[in-house]
């Protein structure tokens, strides 16, 4: 049983070591500034607070890569996490979009918001991040307004 358990460890650790060799790409795409939605909404606005707190390091092209970001599987699922997030939405690429895709945007933003699905398990590791009602409430509003300035 002994010799079993020695023989898990240290396939185990060979796994673990060779899985460190794919290192997926943790680099930022460069941001023009007058594309980002702090562009577009002041960079005073607590709009661009909140999302510069709670979302960037998703839905932006200025992510922050903790050290733990470079050991795997962790940084599979960090930079797997981010293109997904990117994807969905990227605040640094605001003027890319659309005026009715940004209203959209904004609204599905208020609804993942409310339902509590952003920013999701992210707030595990950085509590920091959590939205706060007044958060909350600041992305809904700035919903509304996008949604009757498109209309």
């Amino acid at each position: 049983m002994k010799r079993r358990l020695k023989q898990a460890a240290v396939a185990f650790l060979v796994v673990f070591a060779a899985a460190q060799l794919v290192r997926p790409g943790r680099a930022n795409p460069p941001i023009d500034p007058g594309r980002t939605i702090q562009a577009h909404v002041g960079t005073e606005s607590q709009l661009a607070a909140v999302l510069n707190r709670s979302c960037r390091d998703c839905h932006s092209n200025a992510t922050v890569w903790p050290w733990y970001t470079g050991i795997a599987p962790v940084s599979w699922l960090m930079v797997y996490g981010v293109w997904k997030g990117r994807d969905a939405v990227n605040f640094s690429e605001w003027a890319g979009y659309p005026r009715e895709v940004q209203s959209a945007l904004l609204i599905e933003s208020c609804q993942d918001a409310t339902q509590g699905t952003m920013p999701g398990l992210y707030t595990l590791l950085h509590p920091e991040v959590r939205l706060s009602d007044q958060d909350i409430e600041t992305i809904c509003a700035a919903a509304r307004g996008a949604e009757a300035a498109a209309h």
